[in-house]
Protein backbone atom coordinates (compact mmCIF):
# COMPACT_ATOMS: atom_id res chain seq x y z
CA UNK A 1 0.00 0.00 0.00
CA UNK A 2 3.00 2.34 0.79
CA UNK A 3 4.62 1.88 -2.40
CA UNK A 4 1.75 2.37 -4.44
CA UNK A 5 1.46 5.93 -2.42
CA UNK A 6 5.02 7.12 -3.03
CA UNK A 7 4.08 5.91 -7.06
CA UNK A 8 1.41 8.27 -6.82
CA UNK A 9 3.25 10.80 -5.26
CA UNK A 10 6.00 10.95 -7.79
CA UNK A 11 3.45 10.94 -10.98
CA UNK A 12 2.23 13.93 -9.24
CA UNK A 13 5.26 15.57 -8.87
CA UNK A 14 6.74 15.00 -12.27
CA UNK A 15 3.45 16.37 -13.99
CA UNK A 16 3.57 19.47 -12.05
CA UNK A 17 6.85 20.09 -13.46
CA UNK A 18 6.02 19.04 -16.73
CA UNK A 19 3.11 21.37 -16.82
CA UNK A 20 5.32 24.10 -15.56
CA UNK A 21 8.04 24.09 -18.22
CA UNK A 22 4.95 24.21 -20.73
CA UNK A 23 4.23 27.09 -22.41
CA UNK A 24 1.78 29.73 -20.82
CA UNK A 25 -0.24 30.05 -24.39
CA UNK A 26 0.03 26.51 -25.61
CA UNK A 27 0.23 24.75 -22.30
CA UNK A 28 2.44 21.76 -23.95
CA UNK A 29 6.25 20.74 -23.75
CA UNK A 30 9.08 22.45 -25.46
CA UNK A 31 12.40 21.19 -25.63
CA UNK A 32 14.75 23.98 -24.15
CA UNK A 33 17.03 25.45 -27.12
CA UNK A 34 20.03 23.82 -28.01
CA UNK A 35 23.61 24.85 -27.86
CA UNK A 36 24.91 25.04 -31.17
CA UNK A 37 28.32 27.33 -33.09
CA UNK A 38 27.85 28.91 -36.06
CA UNK A 39 30.05 29.48 -39.20
CA UNK A 40 29.31 32.79 -41.49
CA UNK A 41 29.63 31.60 -45.16
CA UNK A 42 31.66 33.12 -46.97
CA UNK A 43 34.38 32.99 -50.46
CA UNK A 44 37.78 32.42 -51.08
CA UNK A 45 40.07 31.23 -54.09
CA UNK A 46 40.34 27.77 -53.68
CA UNK A 47 43.80 25.64 -54.30
CA UNK A 48 43.65 21.64 -54.64
CA UNK A 49 44.82 18.66 -56.29
CA UNK A 50 43.41 16.04 -58.51
CA UNK A 51 44.61 12.79 -57.94
CA UNK A 52 44.64 10.53 -61.23
CA UNK A 53 46.17 6.44 -61.74
CA UNK A 54 49.12 7.05 -63.55
CA UNK A 55 52.31 4.89 -65.96
CA UNK A 56 55.28 5.39 -66.29
CA UNK A 57 57.12 4.60 -69.95
CA UNK A 58 60.10 5.73 -71.56
CA UNK A 59 60.04 8.38 -74.50
CA UNK A 60 62.09 6.24 -76.59
CA UNK A 61 62.05 2.00 -76.13
CA UNK A 62 63.41 -0.12 -78.67
CA UNK A 63 63.44 -4.40 -78.77
CA UNK A 64 67.18 -5.23 -80.39
CA UNK A 65 67.51 -8.04 -82.56
CA UNK A 66 70.23 -9.14 -84.93
CA UNK A 67 70.79 -7.92 -88.62
CA UNK A 68 73.06 -11.12 -89.51
CA UNK A 69 72.80 -14.43 -87.72
CA UNK A 70 76.09 -16.29 -86.37
CA UNK A 71 77.45 -17.19 -82.72
CA UNK A 72 77.50 -14.27 -80.41
CA UNK A 73 81.36 -13.62 -80.04
CA UNK A 74 81.06 -10.51 -77.58
CA UNK A 75 79.06 -8.64 -74.91
CA UNK A 76 80.46 -5.01 -74.41
CA UNK A 77 77.93 -3.68 -71.40
CA UNK A 78 76.99 -4.74 -68.16
CA UNK A 79 73.27 -5.44 -67.48
CA UNK A 80 70.90 -2.58 -66.15
CA UNK A 81 74.11 -0.28 -67.30
CA UNK A 82 72.84 3.59 -68.68
CA UNK A 83 74.63 3.14 -72.68
CA UNK A 84 75.16 6.11 -74.70
CA UNK A 85 74.39 6.45 -78.17
CA UNK A 86 76.97 4.19 -81.31
CA UNK A 87 78.56 2.39 -77.71
CA UNK A 88 79.37 -1.49 -79.12
CA UNK A 89 76.48 -3.84 -77.23
CA UNK A 90 76.69 -7.39 -79.07
CA UNK A 91 79.42 -8.55 -81.81
CA UNK A 92 78.68 -11.35 -83.49
CA UNK A 93 80.97 -13.67 -85.29
CA UNK A 94 82.76 -11.62 -88.10
CA UNK A 95 85.13 -13.66 -89.95
CA UNK A 96 82.29 -15.22 -92.40
CA UNK A 97 81.39 -11.36 -92.62
CA UNK A 98 84.94 -10.06 -93.20
CA UNK A 99 85.84 -13.17 -95.57
CA UNK A 100 83.34 -12.20 -97.85
CA UNK A 101 83.86 -8.59 -97.64
CA UNK A 102 87.62 -9.07 -98.68
CA UNK A 103 86.46 -11.42 -101.72
CA UNK A 104 84.03 -8.64 -102.73
CA UNK A 105 86.68 -5.94 -102.61
CA UNK A 106 89.18 -7.71 -104.67
CA UNK A 107 86.47 -8.82 -107.15
CA UNK A 108 85.27 -4.78 -107.63
CA UNK A 109 89.44 -3.83 -107.84
CA UNK A 110 89.59 -6.15 -110.75
CA UNK A 111 86.78 -4.64 -111.96
CA UNK A 112 87.62 -1.65 -112.27
CA UNK A 113 91.05 -2.49 -113.78
CA UNK A 114 89.24 -4.34 -116.51
CA UNK A 115 87.03 -1.95 -117.09
CA UNK A 116 89.46 0.98 -117.73
CA UNK A 117 91.58 -1.62 -119.65
CA UNK A 118 88.36 -1.66 -122.29
CA UNK A 119 87.88 1.76 -121.90
CA UNK A 120 91.10 2.47 -123.21
CA UNK A 121 90.92 0.26 -126.00
CA UNK A 122 87.26 1.43 -126.79
CA UNK A 123 88.69 5.05 -127.66
CA UNK A 124 90.99 3.32 -130.47
CA UNK A 125 88.16 1.27 -131.20
CA UNK A 126 90.21 -2.02 -130.86
CA UNK A 127 87.08 -3.83 -128.99
CA UNK A 128 83.46 -3.69 -129.62
CA UNK A 129 81.51 -0.97 -127.57
CA UNK A 130 79.34 -4.14 -126.26
CA UNK A 131 82.36 -5.07 -124.42
CA UNK A 132 82.81 -1.94 -122.62
CA UNK A 133 79.33 -2.06 -122.02
CA UNK A 134 79.26 -5.57 -120.30
CA UNK A 135 82.53 -4.21 -118.32
CA UNK A 136 80.41 -1.25 -116.38
CA UNK A 137 77.71 -3.62 -115.75
CA UNK A 138 80.45 -5.72 -114.07
CA UNK A 139 81.82 -2.99 -111.78
CA UNK A 140 78.66 -1.46 -111.09
CA UNK A 141 77.58 -5.68 -109.84
CA UNK A 142 80.73 -5.91 -108.07
CA UNK A 143 80.20 -2.17 -106.14
CA UNK A 144 76.45 -3.34 -105.06
CA UNK A 145 77.99 -6.36 -104.11
CA UNK A 146 80.65 -4.91 -101.98
CA UNK A 147 77.87 -2.38 -100.03
CA UNK A 148 75.64 -5.86 -99.37
CA UNK A 149 78.89 -7.33 -97.76
CA UNK A 150 80.12 -4.62 -95.66
CA UNK A 151 76.70 -3.78 -94.48
CA UNK A 152 76.30 -7.20 -93.14
CA UNK A 153 79.94 -7.50 -91.95
CA UNK A 154 78.84 -3.54 -90.13
CA UNK A 155 75.81 -4.82 -88.61
CA UNK A 156 77.53 -8.01 -86.97
CA UNK A 157 78.55 -5.14 -84.02
CA UNK A 158 75.53 -4.08 -83.03
CA UNK A 159 75.60 -0.80 -81.08
CA UNK A 160 73.17 1.45 -79.02
CA UNK A 161 70.88 3.74 -81.24
CA UNK A 162 70.47 6.18 -78.89
CA UNK A 163 71.87 6.71 -75.24
CA UNK A 164 69.94 5.38 -72.37
CA UNK A 165 69.22 1.90 -70.02
CA UNK A 166 69.45 -1.35 -71.37
CA UNK A 167 67.67 -4.41 -69.84
CA UNK A 168 69.59 -7.95 -69.04
CA UNK A 169 70.70 -9.44 -71.88
CA UNK A 170 68.83 -12.47 -73.72
CA UNK A 171 71.57 -13.90 -74.85
CA UNK A 172 74.95 -15.46 -73.40
CA UNK A 173 78.35 -15.67 -75.04
CA UNK A 174 78.30 -18.62 -77.54
CA UNK A 175 74.45 -18.06 -78.32
CA UNK A 176 73.49 -18.62 -81.89
CA UNK A 177 71.74 -15.75 -83.13
CA UNK A 178 68.98 -15.38 -86.16
CA UNK A 179 68.33 -12.33 -88.33
CA UNK A 180 65.45 -10.41 -87.67
CA UNK A 181 64.17 -13.11 -85.12
CA UNK A 182 66.09 -13.44 -81.93
CA UNK A 183 65.42 -10.54 -78.46
CA UNK A 184 68.78 -10.05 -77.44
CA UNK A 185 67.47 -7.39 -75.68
CA UNK A 186 65.44 -4.08 -75.01
CA UNK A 187 66.55 -0.23 -74.68
CA UNK A 188 64.40 2.32 -73.49
CA UNK A 189 65.86 5.95 -72.72
CA UNK A 190 65.69 7.40 -69.44
CA UNK A 191 65.91 10.83 -69.10
CA UNK A 192 63.94 12.76 -69.69
CA UNK A 193 60.71 9.89 -68.52
CA UNK A 194 56.96 10.16 -69.85
CA UNK A 195 53.85 9.20 -67.46
CA UNK A 196 51.07 8.61 -69.10
CA UNK A 197 47.17 8.83 -67.48
CA UNK A 198 43.60 8.81 -68.48
CA UNK A 199 41.85 11.91 -68.11
CA UNK A 200 37.57 12.38 -68.83
CA UNK A 201 36.57 13.27 -72.56
CA UNK A 202 35.01 16.37 -70.84
CA UNK A 203 37.97 17.60 -69.90
CA UNK A 204 39.80 17.53 -73.53
CA UNK A 205 38.89 21.76 -73.43
CA UNK A 206 40.64 22.24 -70.09
CA UNK A 207 43.70 19.88 -70.68
CA UNK A 208 44.22 21.77 -73.76
CA UNK A 209 44.53 24.42 -72.65
CA UNK A 210 47.29 23.49 -70.21
CA UNK A 211 48.74 22.17 -72.66
CA UNK A 212 48.90 25.74 -74.78
CA UNK A 213 49.72 27.48 -71.78
CA UNK A 214 52.84 28.89 -71.19
CA UNK A 215 55.10 26.97 -68.92
CA UNK A 216 57.38 29.03 -66.39
CA UNK A 217 60.58 27.48 -64.63
CA UNK A 218 58.63 26.93 -60.87
CA UNK A 219 55.55 25.30 -62.44
CA UNK A 220 53.85 22.91 -59.73
CA UNK A 221 50.80 22.71 -61.66
CA UNK A 222 52.15 18.83 -62.19
CA UNK A 223 53.64 16.72 -59.61
CA UNK A 224 54.37 12.74 -59.26
CA UNK A 225 53.16 10.54 -55.82
CA UNK A 226 55.81 7.16 -55.66
CA UNK A 227 54.57 4.07 -55.13
CA UNK A 228 55.84 4.47 -51.11
CA UNK A 229 53.62 7.41 -51.27
CA UNK A 230 56.47 10.48 -51.61
CA UNK A 231 56.33 12.61 -53.53
CA UNK A 232 58.68 12.82 -56.66
CA UNK A 233 61.23 16.01 -56.48
CA UNK A 234 60.71 17.21 -59.72
CA UNK A 235 57.39 19.17 -61.31
CA UNK A 236 56.52 17.19 -64.98
CA UNK A 237 55.09 19.15 -68.01
CA UNK A 238 52.05 18.13 -70.37
CA UNK A 239 53.65 17.19 -74.02
CA UNK A 240 50.81 15.81 -75.40
CA UNK A 241 47.14 14.49 -75.26
CA UNK A 242 46.64 11.25 -77.55
CA UNK A 243 44.94 11.36 -80.96
CA UNK A 244 41.58 9.83 -79.97
CA UNK A 245 39.34 9.08 -77.06
CA UNK A 246 38.92 5.52 -76.51
CA UNK A 247 35.10 4.85 -77.19
CA UNK A 248 35.31 2.02 -74.50
CA UNK A 249 35.68 3.94 -71.74
CA UNK A 250 35.45 7.74 -72.90
CA UNK A 251 38.99 8.50 -71.83
CA UNK A 252 41.87 10.24 -73.30
CA UNK A 253 45.58 9.62 -72.90
CA UNK A 254 47.56 12.25 -71.53
CA UNK A 255 51.58 12.21 -70.94
CA UNK A 256 53.55 14.42 -68.79
CA UNK A 257 57.22 14.70 -69.55
CA UNK A 258 59.61 14.55 -66.23
CA UNK A 259 63.24 15.18 -65.66
CA UNK A 260 65.22 12.00 -64.41
CA UNK A 261 68.27 12.27 -63.57
CA UNK A 262 68.65 9.77 -61.04
CA UNK A 263 66.92 6.98 -62.43
CA UNK A 264 64.47 7.04 -60.53
CA UNK A 265 61.38 6.60 -62.71
CA UNK A 266 61.25 3.32 -64.66
CA UNK A 267 59.25 2.02 -67.22
CA UNK A 268 55.74 0.14 -66.15
CA UNK A 269 56.17 2.22 -62.75
CA UNK A 270 52.45 2.34 -61.01
CA UNK A 271 52.57 6.07 -59.78
CA UNK A 272 49.65 9.06 -59.29
CA UNK A 273 49.74 11.96 -61.19
CA UNK A 274 48.78 15.41 -58.81
CA UNK A 275 47.59 17.92 -60.74
CA UNK A 276 47.11 21.14 -58.63
CA UNK A 277 43.76 23.18 -59.76
CA UNK A 278 44.12 27.18 -58.92
CA UNK A 279 40.65 28.08 -58.99
CA UNK A 280 41.21 32.14 -59.91
CA UNK A 281 37.30 32.65 -59.50
CA UNK A 282 36.05 32.67 -55.91
CA UNK A 283 33.99 29.76 -54.33
CA UNK A 284 31.99 29.46 -51.64
CA UNK A 285 33.63 27.43 -48.47
CA UNK A 286 32.59 25.73 -45.63
CA UNK A 287 33.24 23.45 -42.95
CA UNK A 288 32.70 19.65 -44.05
CA UNK A 289 31.41 19.19 -40.10
CA UNK A 290 28.48 21.13 -41.15
CA UNK A 291 27.08 18.56 -43.76
CA UNK A 292 24.38 16.40 -43.11
CA UNK A 293 23.67 13.50 -45.69
CA UNK A 294 20.21 12.01 -46.20
CA UNK A 295 19.63 9.22 -48.54
CA UNK A 296 22.49 10.98 -50.92
CA UNK A 297 21.85 14.15 -50.71
CA UNK A 298 23.46 16.78 -48.94
CA UNK A 299 22.02 19.26 -46.42
CA UNK A 300 23.13 21.93 -44.30
CA UNK A 301 21.57 23.97 -41.26
CA UNK A 302 20.55 27.71 -41.99
CA UNK A 303 20.44 29.94 -38.91
CA UNK A 304 17.34 32.48 -39.02
CA UNK A 305 17.35 34.51 -35.44
CA UNK A 306 16.82 31.45 -32.96
CA UNK A 307 15.46 28.71 -35.18
CA UNK A 308 17.12 26.61 -38.05
CA UNK A 309 16.05 25.83 -41.44
CA UNK A 310 17.48 22.42 -43.52
CA UNK A 311 18.59 23.32 -46.61
CA UNK A 312 19.61 21.29 -49.61
CA UNK A 313 23.06 22.04 -50.75
CA UNK A 314 25.57 20.70 -53.99
CA UNK A 315 29.14 20.26 -53.02
CA UNK A 316 32.28 19.93 -54.94
CA UNK A 317 35.81 18.73 -54.19
CA UNK A 318 36.72 19.18 -49.82
CA UNK A 319 40.05 21.16 -49.15
CA UNK A 320 42.52 19.76 -46.85
CA UNK A 321 39.46 17.11 -45.32
CA UNK A 322 37.99 19.70 -43.67
CA UNK A 323 36.40 21.93 -45.61
CA UNK A 324 34.33 21.66 -48.67
CA UNK A 325 33.63 24.05 -51.99
CA UNK A 326 29.25 24.47 -51.79
CA UNK A 327 28.33 24.73 -55.66
CA UNK A 328 24.59 25.65 -55.20
CA UNK A 329 22.37 25.79 -51.62
CA UNK A 330 24.33 28.82 -50.11
CA UNK A 331 24.86 32.30 -50.16
CA UNK A 332 27.98 34.11 -48.48
CA UNK A 333 26.80 35.69 -44.88
CA UNK A 334 23.97 33.34 -44.38
CA UNK A 335 24.97 31.57 -41.08
CA UNK A 336 24.91 27.80 -40.74
CA UNK A 337 25.73 25.11 -37.98
CA UNK A 338 28.87 23.48 -37.63
CA UNK A 339 28.35 21.69 -33.84
CA UNK A 340 25.47 20.01 -32.88
CA UNK A 341 23.95 19.43 -35.88
CA UNK A 342 23.26 15.82 -34.70
CA UNK A 343 21.27 17.21 -32.12
CA UNK A 344 18.57 19.23 -34.84
CA UNK A 345 16.15 19.01 -37.20
CA UNK A 346 14.23 21.33 -39.30
CA UNK A 347 12.45 23.94 -37.50
CA UNK A 348 14.31 23.46 -34.40
CA UNK A 349 15.20 26.20 -31.94
CA UNK A 350 19.06 27.51 -30.85
CA UNK A 351 20.82 28.98 -28.65
CA UNK A 352 24.55 29.69 -30.02
CA UNK A 353 27.15 28.72 -27.64
CA UNK A 354 30.10 30.36 -29.25
CA UNK A 355 30.28 31.91 -33.02
CA UNK A 356 33.65 31.57 -35.75
CA UNK A 357 35.10 34.66 -35.75
CA UNK A 358 35.01 35.43 -39.71
CA UNK A 359 37.71 37.75 -40.07
CA UNK A 360 40.01 36.73 -43.39
CA UNK A 361 39.77 34.47 -45.99
CA UNK A 362 39.79 31.22 -46.64
CA UNK A 363 43.18 29.11 -46.02
CA UNK A 364 44.76 27.94 -49.43
CA UNK A 365 45.08 24.38 -49.51
CA UNK A 366 47.08 22.39 -51.83
CA UNK A 367 44.83 19.20 -51.73
CA UNK A 368 42.39 17.35 -52.43
CA UNK A 369 39.47 14.70 -52.76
Amino acid sequence: MKNKIYLLSFLIIITSLLTSCGSKKSGGFRFPPTPVTAYTVKTGKASYYINYPATVVALNQIEIRPEVSGYLTAIDFKDGQHVTKGMKLYTIDQQQYQAAYNIAQANLNKAKQDYNRYKELAKSDAIAAQTLEHSLEDLKAAESNLNSVETNLRNSVITAPFSGTIGISLVKLGSAVSAGQTLMNTLSSDNPMAVDFNVDEKLIEHFTDLLNRKITKDDSTFSLILPDENIYAYHGRLILLDRAVDPQTGTITARLEFPNPRNILRPGLTCSVRILNNNTSKSVIIPYKAVTVEMGEYFVFVIHKNKVAQQRIEIGRTINDDMVIVESGLKPGEKIVTQGVQKLRNGSQIILASSQKTAGGVPKSHSGK
